[in-house]
């Protein structure tokens, strides 16, 4: 079984400060925040084989963090992950990185991506009905064998102000 944890960047600057989205990087309270929260997955003992971030700034910066926490050592990027990505490349390489006996994997990304994923690893369809707020986590267990998709386990589901 691998435990999977999709992570929500933290707070980032406005959309109409920076020419580009992919530049945007968190504000000192998404760093503050994100921070916080970290430390607090932490002190809750997990442990992530590998933290796999969106290039994007704001999701690199929150991934950094994580790392920087102890939270994994391991730290690589994927475009699966960016707004424009898609679960369905992603699953391909998670079924190479799961085969290799990974069993702990920590996604940052983006909203909407990241609850529609977690709609569909769980329920086997997106219905936009599951929001990740910023800095947020939500724990989602795949099964060791064949298609994660509708036969995954929800069993986080954790706002940020719940970990400050």
């Amino acid at each position: 079984m691998v435990n999977l944890y999709l992570v929500r960047h933290g707070i980032a600057a406005e959309r109409e400060e920076y020419p580009e989205d992919g530049v945007r990087p968190l504000t000192s309270e998404g760093k503050r925040k994100t921070k916080q929260v970290a430390q607090q997955l932490f002190k809750l003992g997990l442990q992530f084989d590998l933290i796999l971030s969106s290039p994007l700034v704001r999701a690199r910066q929150t991934a950094d963090i994580l790392k920087a926490i102890g939270l994994s050592s391991q730290l690589e990027e994927s475009t699966d992950l960016t707004p424009e990505g898609s679960i369905y490349s992603w699953l391909t390489w998670w079924e190479e990185w799961r085969n290799k006996g990974g069993s702990s994997l920590a996604l940052v990304g983006h909203e909407p991506n990241l609850g529609e994923w977690t709609e569909i690893l769980v329920w086997g369809e997106a219905k936009g009905n599951l929001l990740v707020k910023k800095a947020g986590v939500i724990g989602v267990q795949l099964p060791e064998s064949g298609s994660p998709i509708g036969r995954s386990l929800l069993f986080w589901l954790t706002p940020p102000k719940f970990l400050l």
